[in-house]
């Protein structure tokens, strides 16, 4: 007996057979909407907040592999998502606008690798000295065409009007305007929130662990996982500016 079935997409009874699956299982082809699919799937669609723990899982040091055998979930239906979602993230730091008279930046790079450790990734980060947002990013090689790249990921009014600290690497000088930028040493503090940002990320991004086999095997994730974080990093700082701000005005009634 032909046994009842419906499309998991469209609803439509109007079923025909369609080969079998590489493991030898009966496919089944809608006519409506011409979705496949086969009856009792093993790997089921997953529901909006499987998807939601997902997205929060992606922003814990926690591999791919980890997430799926936690939450039973198909490796390469997991890579698949993930590839998606990366695809999606926009490649722009959103800041909260500020006053342009004290603006101060701070800037540095951390080594990474991608597929292998000879193939390595400078990630270029610059920071709010105040807010500690993440205003820029590029992931490229170490020299002055990727300092220069950086740079230019930065919103305008702190490309005009910013005070910038690096250290002693020579691409910064090559590219950062010479009067408003301040090579220092790290025993000065003036890099100091940065350089605890390059610590932040590696607890944060199992990709960027030094000595890990959950290294990304594509740039592209690589830089979807990165940009990620920081979109995420930059909201819990709007999110805590908020509510001090609503605390302040709570207390001027007080």
């Amino acid at each position: 007996m032909k046994p009842y079935l419906l499309c998991p997409t469209c609803g439509s009874d109007d079923i025909m057979k369609n080969g079998t699956t590489r493991r030898g299982k009966q496919n089944y082809k809608c006519r409506d909407c011409g979705r496949q699919f086969v009856e009792n799937p093993q790997w089921k669609p997953k529901d909006k907040d499987t998807c939601a723990l997902i997205d929060r899982l992606l922003l814990e040091r926690i591999p791919l592999a980890g997430i799926a055998r936690v939450l039973q979930l198909s490796e390469s239906w997991l890579q698949q998502y993930v590839n998606g979602e990366y695809s999606k993230v926009p490649q722009h730091a959103e800041v909260v606008a500020k006053a342009t008279t004290r603006l101060g930046v701070q800037l540095d790079e951390l080594w990474s690798f991608v597929d292998k450790k000879g193939n390595k990734q400078w990630v270029w980060l610059a920071m709010d000295r105040a807010s500690r947002e993440i205003i820029g990013c590029h992931v490229g090689d170490r020299f002055a065409q990727s300092a220069q790249a950086l740079w230019q990921s930065l919103p305008r009014q702190y490309r005009q009007y910013a005070r910038i600290y690096t250290d002693h690497w020579d691409a910064y000088a090559s590219v950062l305007p010479s009067k408003r930028h301040f090579a220092v040493d790290k025993d000065s503090g003036l890099t100091s929130h940065i350089e605890r940002l390059n610590n932040t990320l590696r607890q944060r991004i199992s990709r960027l662990v030094r000595r890990s086999l959950s290294f990304s095997k594509k740039l592209e994730n690589h830089i979807g996982a990165i940009w990620n974080f920081i979109h995420h990093y930059n909201q819990k700082i709007r999110e805590n500016l908020q509510r001090e701000q609503m605390a302040d005005f709570s207390l001027s009634f007080t």
